[in-house]
């Protein structure tokens, strides 16, 4: 305990530079962690975003961007599919069910997503979980709209709310709604989807939407359609996209080639697996390349550490050698060396880790509301675990050569340095 105890004593006494050194290492090992976290998290909340959905039809374009814009509400399609076929799909005897997705409106920089009931029962995230309600309940008249969770928390909206739909999706947009209002009738409990940052309204108001606004304007005094039921509904003539799920499994693959091989319609029929998959591959370049670029941050603040250490190690060899005149053996010079190279970086794991764990709790809120990046804190990993095992052990290696001059030198060295 004797070594440990004058490590400490040692490095308090040079607490200025020890400060700024655990420092450099501290923000090394939350850059490395954060990384990985933000990869795994990602990765996580991509993967129960849907579940359940044997099939997602769209336009015909790129995999990728199919199950981008109509699960993830990232990008535009580049063209719809048209009602008919919809339907055509939807009657097939091994369809057990249907959900149909239009896209292209937005509330305040919300994406907009017209849809049916069928959404409501037929939707599934994170391994089958339902769709619950923290309010109210799904749209029942034309002009309903059904909230998720951080829409409602960040515009601070509640049940009876009138809002106005916008064309587009950004967060200002000249082609507003106004004479058509929604008012909010429902309010989704969170579930870390995309589901959270939507305004879900019926395929009926879209096309009413659409349908007024082209169509010549009304008389002054006209009556307004805003309490019409979906029992009359509006035909589309088109949608974005839309969910199928098979009765059985086994024909997901010949209705999946039947789709894509259709030529009465260019569409595309993808495996949500399959795809989500190829979503990886195309960004697992870019997730190695971060990877090795916190490592390569961590190897330079460890650097750092081995350059004050051998810095300080000229002016501390009357210490050494004071040491030495005490009965201090070689060898417990070595071993003190080695001690404080794995206290400072011991002591660079724990800040570095707290610091992780401090960001991702200021952060979450932000990110998710902005970006739509949920990062769990859920406590410490094994990853953690391991990658701080990992940093002390190269800690310790790379205070090997501090500690091996100190062990060279002779104890007439360290009493005949003048100062």
């Amino acid at each position: 305990m004797i070594i440990p105890r004058l490590a400490l004593l040692s490095l308090w006494n040079r607490r200025g530079t020890v400060l700024l050194t655990v420092c450099g290492i501290a923000v090394s090992v939350a850059l490395l962690l954060g990384v990985q976290k933000i990869r795994t998290d990602l990765r996580t909340g991509f993967a129960n975003t849907i579940s359940g959905a044997d099939l997602i039809v769209g336009s015909r374009s790129g995999p990728v961007n199919l199950l981008l814009y109509s699960i993830f509400r990232i990008g535009d399609a580049t063209n719809g599919v048209s009602w008919g076929i919809y339907r055509r799909i939807a009657a097939h005897p091994e369809v057990a069910w249907t959900i149909p997705l239009s896209l292209g409106d937005s509330h305040r920089g919300y994406r907009v997503l017209g849809t049916n009931g069928d959404y409501f029962a037929h939707y599934r995230f994170a391994q089958s979980r339902v769709l619950e309600f923290a309010a109210g309940g799904p749209f029942i008249r034309r002009h309903d709209a059904v909230l998720g969770a951080d829409v409602a928390a960040a515009l601070r909206y509640t049940l009876g709310q009138s809002i106005t739909l916008a064309h587009g999706v950004g967060e200002v947009s000249f082609a507003n709604h106004d004479d058509l209002p929604f008012v909010v009738t429902g309010i989704l409990a969170r579930t870390g989807t995309p589901a959270d940052r939507t305004v879900h309204v019926s395929l009926d108001a879209i096309e009413a939407l659409h349908a007024r606004e082209e169509a010549p304007a009304p008389p002054e005094g006209a009556a307004h359609d805003e309490g019409h039921s979906l029992d009359a509904a509006l035909t589309p003539d088109s949608i974005t996209a839309f969910i199928v799920g098979l009765k059985g499994r086994s024909a997901a693959f010949q209705i999946q080639r039947d789709i894509n091989e259709f030529r009465g319609e260019p569409l595309l029929a993808i495996l949500p697996g399959v795809t989500l998959q190829q979503l990886w591959q195309v960004v697992g370049i870019a997730e190695a390349a971060l990877l090795v670029v916190a490592g390569c941050v961590v190897f330079a603040g460890l650097l750092g550490m081995l350059t004050a250490v051998l810095t300080s190690l000229n002016e501390r060899r009357r210490e050494m050698a004071i040491l030495r005149s005490v009965g201090a053996r070689p060898g417990h010079v070595f071993l003190l060396m080695m001690s404080e190279a794995a206290l400072l970086g011991g002591a660079g794991v724990i800040v570095g880790i707290a610091l992780l764990h401090a960001t991702v709790a200021v952060a979450t809120p932000w990110l998710e509301s902005r970006y739509g990046v949920f990062l769990s804190g859920n406590g410490i990993t094994a990853f953690e675990l391991l990658t701080g095992a990992g940093v002390v052990a190269a800690a310790v290696l790379a205070g090997a050569l501090p500690a091996w001059r100190a062990y060279r030198n002779t104890l007439a060295d360290g009493l005949t340095l003048r100062v």
